[in-house]
């Protein structure tokens, strides 16, 4: 009992350590392929929020095909079954797909806007939007120390935006127009991240679809999304959006 005890703390910490370090790489890479000087446009934000969806969309299915017992025959039934044959469970998911669309398409906007540490602590006001929105759409009840977590999260946030003499000479590369729009991007995916995470939270308790197929369904319908918003009918080759 003591050595089950031991492996499932090491292996909770190794999950926030791989967590951590995913994050952080993510940024840091996203904000460098967002301010990369170099000739031609830049890459739309639209291919990479596909391609990462792609990404979820394989991971889910080798989960579902673990959970089938690793049989092609039940994956294929439960794929067609849970997918093909239950459309309208999957546009149950409209809601949320397109508000994730929208929040995926804004962070890329807010780090070609904000440096990568501004963009990271600001953005960690999801969790006081996801907190809202459960205590009142799930009728969550928040206890008097995670209340006091959420104002301190506040006021570090507040603090950051604080200006400081080391803004000034960030003020040659960001201007401050553009720290406006990039602060505006990252407080609207903040609050579309919530909303969506807790609706889509509901919707889980609401059917008895495993996550791994409704984040099937999600992620074909972000996929739609994005295509339709990222869609260019000009010749290839100057692309528009962001």
């Amino acid at each position: 009992a003591n050595e089950d005890k031991t492996m499932s703390a090491n292996l909770k910490y190794l999950s926030l350590g791989i967590l951590v370090f995913q994050t952080t790489s993510l940024v840091l890479t996203m904000r460098y392929s967002r301010t990369l000087k170099e000739e031609g446009p830049r890459y739309l934000s639209s291919t990479a929020v596909v391609v990462a969806e792609l990404w979820k969309i394989m991971a889910c299915i080798l989960l579902v095909y673990k959970d089938s017992k690793c049989s092609l025959r039940a994956l294929n039934r439960i794929l067609h079954d849970e997918i093909l044959n239950k459309p309208m469970e999957t546009l149950k998911l409209a809601i949320p797909s397109g508000i994730y669309t929208l929040q995926n398409n804004l962070l890329y906007v807010a780090l070609s806007n904000l440096d990568a540490a501004t963009y990271q602590v600001t953005y960690q006001l999801k969790i006081l939007t996801t907190a809202l929105f459960s205590v009142s759409m799930l009728s969550k009840k928040l206890g008097v120390y995670q209340w006091l977590s959420l104002v301190i999260l506040m006021t570090g946030v507040a603090f950051v935006q604080w200006p400081s003499d080391s803004q000034e000479l960030n003020s040659k590369e960001l201007s401050a127009g553009s720290q406006f729009v990039g602060l505006m991007a990252v407080l609207t995916a903040c609050f579309s991240s919530g909303f969506a995470g807790v609706y889509f939270e509901k919707i889980l308790k609401e059917t008895k679809q495993s996550v791994w197929i409704r984040n099937i369904q999600l992620a074909i319908l972000v996929i739609t999304a994005t295509f339709l918003y990222g869609y260019d009918p000009k010749p290839a080759g100057n692309p528009t959006k962001a």
